[in-house]
């Protein structure tokens, strides 16, 4: 007697042995493909920013930097500072220094140094300042170096920045982003530090 509307036992029969065939020669093709596809090689990983490659090797080196002693208060300012300051500058890893690491860091190689703690630089109230992220700091151009200084805290901070890093004032943004978490504003302050 005929089955209606289904398959009998040998059309189902035909039907499981050519899908047992199909299954392994279909995983075969499909890993052929795969191996024929595939780089000899593994792909790169991402290449470094060109800014970075320009700025040299890192380097893990000890920055030369001094530590002259602190009076309690700039000193438990600059600890503060120097607990919030990040990990990296911009693309430069965080480097140890020779002496004061609680007052000083450094980034990258060459090296962009962080000084807390300085003689606060002696400018006209009326000199140029710039304001970063509520910060206001003082430029002085050196033949290799571009030295920021704020004069608005109660403890000054040095950011001596290398002539190969452009645009200076950028590299002190998230530098000023610790400052605000940690040093009080304190005056007087150069007109064009208010806002």
């Amino acid at each position: 007697m005929k089955r209606r509307g289904g398959w009998d036992r040998s059309t189902r029969t035909a039907a499981l042995v050519a899908a047992l065939v199909a299954l392994p020669v279909t995983v075969a093709v499909a890993g052929l493909t795969f191996t024929a596809l595939a780089p000899d090689e593994p792909a790169a990983g991402p290449s470094p920013s060109e800014s970075v490659q320009a700025l040299g090797p890192k380097s893990t080196v000890p920055v030369e930097m001094a530590a002259p002693p602190l009076a309690e208060r700039p000193a438990t300012v600059c600890r503060a500072l120097l607990s919030k300051l990040p990990s990296s500058v911009r693309d430069l890893p965080q480097r140890p220094v020779t002496a004061g690491p609680e007052q000083n860091a450094a980034y990258g190689d060459p090296a962009l140094t962080v000084s807390c703690g300085v003689p606060e630089p002696a400018i006209p109230l009326t000199d140029t300042v710039w304001v970063v992220e509520q910060v206001c700091w003082h430029a002085s151009e050196q033949s290799d170096v571009t030295v920021l200084t704020t004069v608005d805290r109660e403890a000054a901070v040095r950011v001596t920045v290398p002539k190969g890093y452009e645009q200076p004032l950028q590299w002190v943004s998230p530098i000023s982003e610790a400052i605000v978490a940690s040093i009080l504003t304190a005056g007087p302050v150069p007109s064009g530090c208010r806002g």
